[in-house]
């Protein structure tokens, strides 16, 4: 449903907040849109970690507003001859380096149209080669929040010609009786997000959660273990999540991202299930 409100600018880096690169970028918005409305999603991706950032894009897209704009920025290429583009989905627009960030997006939403950002009418007119989150995706932001055409940005492409790269996922060699996924990143508070989709997890079953020396049933929620103990549980983005609560399973179980973790229905040998 479309209102008069300004649109909703919706900022993810892997920039931090220690330093003074978000604040320009806020700047360079505020500057040529100062009516929007600017969102930090999160600054806290693993520097360089395009599939962290792309997964946690596209679980997190939907709970903004119609006509948000998305600005993406994990971007170890900057820089070099990698596209910046502009995709518009019937809920958003999403502006990201062409490095497989919007994977998941161009995979699981429908574009409408896609544009490579080229027109130097919506930049800067100073162009870093290392810092296109503020001289390229900001400006071009703001103008789209100011009511310019996705289209004026700059030349069409092919959403197919987009680069995408390999995301997570679980996979069973016995017709869902044992999955195999790993972890994809960890969070604030330790806990493990696997790529072990919750959903596929057959619920007349019971489950066991294998990684590293760990072997977990599927908890509802942390209150149903004691304090500082492990369990592993569907988390809010959907997926199976190890936890120690009230602590910090990464440092305390001594897992990492992309280590490999496994369900295994209680009626199976636990470790019988091999690496597809």
């Amino acid at each position: 449903m479309q209102t008069d409100a300004p649109p909703v600018i919706v900022l993810m880096t892997d920039f931090g907040i220690s330093d003074t690169y978000v604040g320009q970028m806020k700047g360079v918005i505020l500057s040529i849109a100062p009516a929007a409305r600017i969102i930090d999603l999160t600054h806290a991706i693993t520097p360089q970690n395009i599939v962290q950032g792309a997964f946690l894009l596209e679980k997190s897209a939907d709970f903004f507003p119609e006509g948000s704009i998305f600005v993406s920025v994990v971007d170890p290429g900057v820089g070099t001859s990698r596209n910046a583009i502009a995709l518009e989905t019937e809920r958003a627009i999403f502006l990201a380096p062409d490095n497989g960030l919007l994977t998941p997006i161009l995979q699981y939403k429908a574009v409408k149209q896609c544009v490579t950002i080229t027109d130097k009418r919506y930049l800067l007119p100073l162009l870093s080669s290392t810092f296109h989150g503020r001289d390229l995706f900001s400006p071009a932001a703001a103008h789209l929040a100011s009511g310019v055409a996705i289209h004026e940005l700059g030349r069409e492409l092919d959403p197919a010609e987009c680069q995408r790269i390999p995301m997570p996922r679980c996979h069973t060699r016995d017709h869902g009786d044992s999955w195999e996924g790993r972890i994809i990143f960890t969070d604030h508070f330790g806990n493990l997000v696997t790529s072990l989709e919750a959903e596929l997890l057959d619920h007349s079953k019971q489950w066991l959660i294998s990684a590293g020396e760990e072997q977990l049933p599927v908890s509802g929620t942390y209150g149903e273990v004691p304090d500082r103990h492990p369990l592993a549980y569907k988390g809010s983005f959907g997926m199976i999540e190890i936890a120690i609560r009230n602590g910090n399973a990464a440092e305390t179980l001594g897992l990492r991202d992309g280590d490999t973790v496994r369900a295994n229905s209680v009626k199976l040998n636990i470790g019988s299930c091999g690496r597809t």
